[in-house]
């Protein structure tokens, strides 16, 4: 079996009824992968599809989609090992002999 067998399969299995692009959604997780960090490659193609499902773009639209993603990958200049500026680094206390079942939310 090979990629476009297995794409036409699973599309009959999710209901899929558009064709697909898997070059430009290949290329584009290629470019993410290289560019951002390889976990980002598969969760950027979920989105590409999630978003073009969303607007119910056509092959065109998405294109634009992905074109927009790749410039925003090829630009990306921060290296997957550098810290997150809004990851906060406090220590936690540790209170697991305290009884918090009287405790309410504010």
């Amino acid at each position: 079996m090979n990629l476009h067998d297995w794409i036409d399969e699973l599309s009959d299995v999710l209901g899929v009824e558009d064709e697909m692009d898997e070059g430009l959604v290949l290329d584009l997780a290629r470019v993410v992968a290289h560019a951002v960090e390889r976990p980002a490659a598969p969760v950027t193609s979920y989105l590409l599809g999630y978003a073009a499902g969303a607007a119910g773009a056509n092959a065109e639209e998405v294109e634009r989609l992905a074109a927009r993603a790749q410039r925003l990958a090829e630009a990306w200049d921060k290296p997957a090992d550098a810290p997150d500026p809004d990851d906060v680094d406090d220590p936690v206390p540790d209170d697991r002999g305290v009884d918090h079942s009287g405790d309410t939310l504010d």
